[in-house]
């Protein structure tokens, strides 16, 4: 079985369109100083956070705003946009789901990522690269690819019925309520542990290799089946604050070709916090 959409380059293909016009490289890290310590040459740096997020707002920036950044970036609307990232893609991955809602094409993701291609030792620059500014055309979300809560809990009705799945990425112990958020990371105002009602857990570091690519599409297949997660269901993913969930989402409709996959950004702060929403526990310190 082959993936279902062509959205992965390798590493040996990146090193070999290096100075290919037409391609353009984005680094997005977790870690937002790593670009700066050496990224592949020609990539341009994003910050999810920043460039992303509205300043004000719980939400990310328009599409007015996105097609400005682009813009900015000197990025054209026939570029070929190859994205990548340290974690196993998955900001990079977060960013192709952002960039999709936000109706940009030509995306796709350097398998393996940022880790792959240190490991592989290859060429790395400190030159921030210059690209004269271009004017990216208007934008139009494709809402199908996001989820809201009122949507999330409406799901629930669907989950029950199994026409419709929810995949919670987070760790195991994250979905049994034992933690309110991952090893080493910060709690980020989380009042209560445990997982949407209904909700399959699978793991989002599942779906990957030791060096960060992705696995075989027969492996993810049954990864994903093996749990009643099926193309026939309409499926939400989500996780702390969607990051995790991007990679997953990006292996069901990008990889496996699920046709209706969303992602729910607000995840886990959102409804772990939310006034009335239902949750289910499977850790007790009993």
């Amino acid at each position: 079985m082959e993936y279902a959409k062509d959205v992965l380059v390798n590493t040996d293909w990146v090193a070999q369109n290096l100075n290919t016009p037409g391609v353009r490289l984005i680094e997005v890290d977790e870690d937002i100083l790593l670009y700066d310590t050496g990224h592949i040459p020609g990539a341009v740096k994003v910050d999810w956070q920043t460039d992303f997020w509205h300043p004000v707002e719980r939400d990310f920036i328009g599409p007015d705003q996105v097609a400005a950044l682009l813009g900015r970036l000197g990025i054209k609307p026939d570029d070929q946009i190859v994205l990548y990232g340290d974690k196993s893609n998955w900001w990079a991955a977060y960013a192709y789901w952002f960039l999709s809602y936000s109706g940009v094409g030509n995306l796709k993701l350097m398998n393996g990522g940022r880790q792959k291609w240190m490991a592989e030792g290859r060429e790395v620059s400190t030159e921030t690269p210059s690209h004269e500014a271009t004017q990216y055309p208007q934008l139009t979300r494709d809402d199908s690819l996001r989820a809201y809560r009122d949507e999330v809990r409406a799901h629930l009705d669907s989950v029950q019925a199994g026409k419709g799945a929810l995949v919670d990425v987070r760790s195991p112990d994250e979905f049994s309520g034992k933690v309110t958020h991952m090893a080493n990371y910060p709690q980020e105002g989380v009042l209560r542990g445990g997982h949407i009602p209904g909700a399959r857990s699978i793991p989002w570091a599942r779906a990957t290799n030791e060096d960060g690519t992705f696995k075989s599409a027969d492996e993810l297949k049954d990864l994903y089946a093996g749990e009643g997660v099926t193309p026939d269901k309409d499926v939400i993913a989500y996780c702390r604050i969607a990051e995790r969930s991007s990679h997953s989402w990006f292996v069901l409709r990008e990889l496996l070709g699920y046709p209706k996959v969303r992602n729910y950004d607000g995840s886990w702060t959102e409804w772990g916090n939310a006034v009335g929403l239902p949750i289910e526990k499977t850790y007790s310190e009993a």
